[in-house]
């Protein structure tokens, strides 16, 4: 990397079926914020109908991370899901734009663009998100997560990581745990 290369912000994603994509994010953004960086979190798919830790620990540390999505897709109408998404897309890439953050991390947003159960497309295009990827501010890192990422996202990521499970105590019947998974 050549020293002007050290300021180009970065494109990491963290994918794969294995548990700590955004824990990875979480601790990313509170190293970031330790160092006087201004980070945001948009989370996709978790609502604000309930309470995840990380949002917890993030107002306490004064990040900011907003929740848009409506919950599993299970849980709400193809019709609330995509209204949610298009709000979510809308506010994300115009965050990301603005270039008055350092960090900006899109949490859950492979697993959105993954959603095959109804349309996603019309609200939240691909191509919407390579083009805002590859045209942001150049200082912003930016890190997206979930499962599924498309190829075309992983072509153009400076870092891919994928969390791959070998064990796994949901296997064992153990639910979602407080603290660990929300």
């Amino acid at each position: 990397m050549e020293k002007n290369d050290k300021k180009r912000g970065l494109t990491l994603v963290y994918t794969g079926d294995g548990k700590g994509k955004t824990t990875a994010a979480v601790g990313l953004a509170v190293r970031a914020t330790g160092r006087g960086k201004k980070v945001l979190m948009v989370q996709f798919i978790k609502s604000p109908e309930r309470t995840y830790g990380e949002k917890i620990i993030f107002d306490k540390l004064g990040i900011e991370i907003v929740q848009m999505g409506v919950g599993f897709t299970w849980t709400k109408t193809p019709e609330e899901h995509r209204e949610a998404l298009k709000e979510a897309w809308a506010f994300a890439s115009e965050k990301l734009s603005s270039g008055a953050y350092d960090v900006v991390i899109l949490d859950e947003l492979n697993n959105a663009l993954a959603i095959d159960r109804f349309p996603i497309d019309d609200v939240l295009p691909l191509s919407a998100v390579l083009e805002a990827i590859q045209n942001r501010p150049s200082h912003i890192h930016l890190v997206i997560t979930g499962r599924a990422a498309k190829q075309e996202i992983l072509d153009i990521a400076d870092l891919v990581t994928e969390m791959k499970p070998i064990k796994h105590y949901y296997d064992e019947g153990i639910p979602a745990v407080l603290g660990v998974e929300f």
